[in-house]
């Protein structure tokens, strides 16, 4: 018997859009039931063909509400909770001034545990149930994060940050020793549970020859373990890598040297990249993510989605906070979408929603596991209203069919439009609105 099932109007990708109106990308059931069973999808089908498979199991009701699986986040800091929304400067001198301060405090694991639990809470109250997190260089930040994750069941990919030049004395002394943190942190964490390393040099600029080596070395003693790291965000970043790395050709094949590039790369930003750049990441399968709040709250630049999908860059999306402006995947689809507009490009709304669920697993190789409501799939599920705010409400009522809801969401839509995150089938809100979970 199922432990659970969800009911309402429960969408899911099949695979990326073509663009607008491409009904064959996804599957859409009006009136549905997901059955959950061991934290898993057991079954999704029509509500009366599921129905007589209940037993006694509950079900949360969720009238014209949208059920997806939860949001994937593939760029965020951990260690930002209290960075995001500082004044006034561009990335290298927003770091030094704002990040590297912060980031000083999670040496406390008192500090770090609290923290984790916020931001835990946060991407839960946004929908999101998988992300892929920058610790600060301490040991402590990582472990406060995957204890607390580990404790609520939910899917984290995280590393400590990597750096031992151009940074306060107080983290790159933490630093020369963070390469081999980060193998105890590996042999202790990737793959307990749901939890998986990626080990995480800052960017090139903060990281020496030998340690960026030493980072693809670890890389390759460990399959399955990611990278994740910041590539071509700023022009002062990229004239700085060009200084302190004159023998390379490019910033990216400073990375290419290093053994870092490959299918579980994760370069945030990608937006100065010359041709040969774009071979390099297309050529070694690495993901290009996009984190468009971050890039226009700092200054950055826009990222060049059409260029790097037509030269075959897997692409992913992200929120980048603390330099991007919000937890939600909600916004951060709408920033893509105005970013991409500034270039004469679009952004539909079912590809928005593909990326944020279906694509981003695709981009982290777990689409058998996240991103979509498949039996055998994790049970992380969100459930959107697209009537959540007054303004919200007035427009739906000229909506003309599922995109449009789609397309409010994502532009009118944030933490509000989200009435239940579950986190392998369990809720992870109080729901709201007066909604509580209703029996058949």
């Amino acid at each position: 018997m199922a432990d659970r099932a969800i009911r309402g109007r429960v969408l899911t990708f099949r695979r990326a859009p073509a663009g607008a109106g491409d009904a064959g990308s996804y599957a859409f059931l009006p009136d549905g039931i997901v059955l959950v069973k061991d934290g898993r999808v057991e079954a999704v089908g029509p509500t009366a063909s599921l129905l007589p498979r209940l037993g006694g199991a509950p079900v949360d009701h969720f009238p014209d509400k949208l059920i997806l699986p939860g949001f994937i986040d593939t760029h965020i800091h951990f260690p930002q909770t209290q960075v995001i929304a500082s004044y006034g400067a561009q990335l290298l001198e927003w770091l030094e001034k704002y990040t590297f301060v912060e980031e000083q405090k999670y040496a406390d694991a008192g500090h770090a545990a609290r923290n984790a639990e916020f931001f835990l809470d946060e991407l839960a109250r946004c929908g999101t149930t998988t992300a892929c997190c920058y610790g600060s260089v301490h040991a402590t930040s990582v472990e406060a994060l995957f204890a607390a994750a580990e404790k609520r069941g939910a899917s984290m990919i995280a590393g400590t940050a990597i750096m031992d030049r151009n940074g306060p004395q107080a983290l790159l002394d933490v630093g020369k020793d963070s390469v081999a943190a980060s193998r105890d942190l590996i042999k202790r964490w990737h793959g307990k549970g749901r939890q998986r390393y990626a080990v995480t040099p800052r960017f090139a600029i903060t990281s020496t020859e030998a340690q960026l080596a030493a980072c693809g070395a670890l890389l390759h003693e460990f399959s399955g373990v990611y990278m994740q790291t910041h590539l071509a965000e700023n022009p002062e970043e990229i004239a700085t890598t060009r200084r302190l790395f004159p023998n390379d050709p490019s910033y990216t094949s400073v990375y290419a040297r290093a053994g870092l590039l490959g299918p579980r790369a994760l370069l945030g930003h990608c937006i100065h990249l010359d041709d040969s750049e774009v071979a390099l990441l297309r050529d070694t399968q690495s993901v290009a993510v996009f984190c468009p709040t971050s890039n226009l709250f700092i200054g950055s630049g826009l990222f060049d989605h059409a260029r790097l999908a037509a030269n075959g860059v897997r692409i992913a999306l992200a929120t980048d906070v603390g330099g991007g402006t919000s937890y939600s995947m909600l916004q951060t689809a709408a920033e893509a979408y105005k970013a991409m507009q500034l270039q004469g490009q679009t952004l539909s709304a079912l590809a928005a929603f593909d990326l944020m669920t279906r694509g981003n697993s695709a981009a982290l190789g777990l689409e058998a596991e996240i991103g979509t409501l498949a039996p055998g799939a994790y049970a992380d599920i969100v459930v959107l209203d697209a009537r959540a705010t007054p303004a919200m409400a007035h427009r739906m009522e000229t909506a003309r069919g599922l995109e449009d809801e789609l397309f409010v969401l994502m532009t009118l839509g944030d933490d509000r439009a989200v009435m239940q995150t579950y986190i392998k089938g369990k809720a992870a809100l109080i729901p709201r609105r007066g909604l509580p979970p209703a029996t058949p």
